[in-house]
């Protein structure tokens, strides 16, 4: 016994830990983050985008609820997470560029994590090339290029998320690449769901990341074809393997972002400034806002109910049923007639003239009885405006803005044989049974005319001076499928009690019936949420510093993101000439190589090895290809378009250019003189590479001020002209 302990000991005693160091990657990333982290307080002003992140901060920060229809929201939860960890209170008025940040700002803390983001692409970069299969003074001449690029070292400087979003897209591809190639290494699956987590990131922190993942899946695609078609492995293995990369790069993906929004729905449980966008049973579920209102109130319609009736559009604006004491005109200004009763629009503002009296058209009374008759789908009402006691009312008399569909107005009886018409059905379109209850803010519904079948809606045009500018309801009998427009909600209700007007008004609100907020699941949150996002846009306007795709290929565009008030001293997005001119000669050259390849081996004439082929083939599917889908698309979008949306395209074209170089240096060119040769010209264009990053570290950095002749010198002619006009 005593033996086998001293043994066991002894074994334990001989273990060795074996540990490998990459010099050559822990250099690239130390310097890597003296770049990105030198000076990250200057300037302590607003720079650029920051004006617009920064807003948002400032609601996370206080727990407000917004929509930035341009993203989700994890690329604000990772800027949140810097103001939360620098004791960020979220008070800063973010209106202006320039803008110097008061004391209670923590500069660094919130620009932190994109430098750090930006430092470790530099690595990712290095780390990817090697995983295509080249060799480390090729994955070093990658972090070079990436280490002098000035345009990434700006971005990657300020409260910015193109770095975060380039640092998970270079670690989605090289998580697969790893995963792809580590056959039996006990790694291989956490390197796949590190794929699908990156992937996840990356289009959780911006839309742009869907491209790259589109391209990750293509490829997964073709590995999975590649796999069915190995006879060495069973069809429960091959089934295994589809199983796993479904889950991990579709499923695991999917199921983060709901994560990305459930979190930010959680946090932001406050009333925000964007929420006339949402419907009423969102805004219901927020503290402070429509909640406030609605409390207490009573859930179930009734006849004699109080209501104000939004409809489901937000397209111009949300807004509510409405009626003021004004007619419409006798006739309008291009000879057509009216009914010349009263005006019923749809108001974007919360007024004392939204509020209608739902009436049972069998009694004359106009409040509630006790106990409460309940208004159901399918039944017939008429609806009273509370101020002006006018009945809505349409009829076969066209609309002042839209002739093709009918008026709407509140009843005025002028005794010239035109009857009322001002019988509604109700038709409850999200009811659960024929029977259904009408219900407090849940309840979406349609009101059809009996008379003509006509839906009343928003057609979305603005009244003329006339009508206040407010937005024309229409009666629809031509086009009655179901549309927002057509459909409205119950969003403040209250039991009439009074029979007298000036009473009625007073009214105070019911009891609670029912906590309406408990309603609303988070599915029913998001899906409304991400709906307003992709519908729901901000007009687009030409910026003085906007710029087309084309542009961006040549550099011949820039953007000044911050400027000095008395010195020349500023910042510009500008990129490396050199290395932006050596993308292009570089993806010229592969494009050519590639060519001539397939047309030689189409001969059946191999030039280099199937190894070095499958090689290339890879190595351009995730440089080109990567280039490619972050590029092209854009020629596709209608929106405000600037030079730092090109950049997670530049990365990967970056990427290429050594692998290019090492391709040439091996396969194509033959004798010693050659290649001496393209050693020297290598040599120039680092030289060259190097020079241009110092010319321009003044603009990238912010300091030190340039003289005017050196602005001059540097041929940078927009940031000079801006200085003159601000002198």
């Amino acid at each position: 016994m005593f033996k086998d302990l001293w043994l066991t000991k002894s074994r334990m005693q001989c273990v060795k830990v074996k540990v490998e160091i990459n010099v050559l990657l822990v250099a690239v990333t130390a310097v890597a983050l003296f770049t990105r982290l030198y000076d990250i307080q200057f300037p302590k002003a607003v720079v650029f985008d920051e004006v617009f992140y920064g807003q948002f901060l400032s609601l996370y920060m206080k727990r407000v609820h917004f929509i930035d229809e341009s993203a989700p929201p994890f690329g604000h939860m990772i800027l949140a997470l810097g103001g939360y960890l620098g004791g960020f209170d979220g008070n800063f008025v973010w209106n202006r560029i320039g803008a110097e940040y008061s004391s209670n700002v923590p500069v660094w803390s919130l620009r932190i994590i994109p430098a750090i983001a930006g430092s470790l692409c530099l690595p990712l970069g290095y780390l990817l090339v090697l995983e295509l299969g080249y060799k480390h003074l090729t994955a070093l001449g990658a972090s070079v290029l990436l280490l002098t690029e000035n345009s990434l070292i700006v971005q990657s400087r300020f409260m910015l998320l193109d770095s975060v979003l380039i640092f998970f897209l270079l670690l989605a591809v090289l998580s697969y690449l790893r995963f792809h190639k580590a056959h039996d290494s006990s790694f291989r699956w956490f390197w796949l769901v590190m794929s699908g987590v990156s992937c996840a990131c990356a289009v959780g922190v911006k839309y742009m990341g869907m491209f790259t993942y589109f391209l990750l899946l293509a490829l997964a695609v073709v590995h999975i074809w590649q796999l069915l078609g190995d006879r060495r492995l069973s069809n429960a293995k091959v089934a295994a393997e589809v199983l796993v990369r479904f889950l991990a790069l579709v499923v695991l993906p999917v199921v983060m972002y709901l994560g990305f929004f459930y979190v930010h729905l959680t946090l932001l449980y406050r009333s925000g400034p964007h929420d006339q966008m949402m419907s009423s049973a969102f805004q219901a579920s927020l503290e402070g806002g429509l909640a406030r209102i609605t409390h207490g109130q009573p859930l179930e319609m009734a006849f004699g109910s109080q209501v104000t009736l939004r409809t489901l559009s937000s397209k111009p604006v949300p807004c509510w049923l409405h009626s003021h004491k004004a007619n419409y005109p006798v006739r309008y200004e291009n000879g057509r007639g009216s009914s010349h009763q009263q005006q019923v629009t749809c108001y974007p503002f919360k007024d004392v003239n939204n509020w209608w009296i739902i009436k049972d058209p069998g009694r004359h009374s106009l409040v509630v009885n006790s106990p409460p008759k309940p208004v159901r789908h399918g039944d017939v009402i008429q609806l009273v405006h509370g101020m002006t006691s006018r009945y809505l009312n349409t009829h076969d008399v066209a609309a002042p803005m839209s002739p093709h569909l009918q008026e709407v107005s509140g009843y005025i009886d002028f005794n010239v044989s035109m009857l009322a018409q001002n019988l509604w059905r109700v038709d409850i379109t999200n009811r659960e049974s024929d029977r259904e209850i009408w219900k407090t803010i849940l309840s979406e519904v349609r009101l059809v005319h009996v008379n003509t079948s006509a839906v009343l809606k928003l057609s979305g045009v603005s009244l003329p001076e006339w009508g206040f500018k407010q937005l024309e309801v229409v009666g629809d009998k031509i086009n009655k499928a179901y549309q927002q427009t057509g459909i409205w909600n119950v969003e403040e209700h209250r039991y009439g009690r009074s029979q007298e007007q000036m009473e009625r008004e007073l009214e105070l609100k019911s009891p609670t019936h029912s906590d309406i907020t408990k309603n609303l699941t988070f599915m029913a949150k998001f899906l409304e949420l991400q709906w307003k996002m992709m519908t729901v846009k901000n007009e687009e306007s030409e910026h003085k510093y906007s710029s087309s795709p084309l542009e961006w290929i040549t550099l011949d565009t820039n953007i000044a993101y911050w400027l000095h008030p008395s010195t020349n001293a500023q910042i510009q997005l500008i990129g490396n000439l050199v290395t932006w001119t050596t993308g292009n000669i570089a993806l010229a050259v592969y494009s050519l190589l590639l060519l001539i390849y397939l047309l030689r081996r189409r001969r059946k004439v191999l030039d280099i090895s199937e190894d070095s082929w499958e090689q290339l083939v890879l190595a351009g599917v995730v440089t080109i290809g990567g280039w490619s889908v972050n590029y092209v698309p854009f020629f596709l979008m209608e929106k405000t378009l600037f030079l730092y949306h090109y950049l997670p395209a530049l990365t990967f074209k970056v990427l290429q250019i050594p692998i290019v170089v090492e391709h040439v240096y091996t396969h194509v060119l033959r004798s010693p003189a050659q290649q001496k040769s393209f050693v020297g010209v290598i040599l120039a264009v680092l030289t060259s590479i190097f020079v241009c990053h110092h010319n321009l570290s003044p603009l990238t950095y912010g300091q030190p001020a340039l003289t005017s002749d050196q602005l001059t010198a540097l041929c940078w002619k927009e940031s000079w002209d801006l200085l003159l006009r601000r002198r």
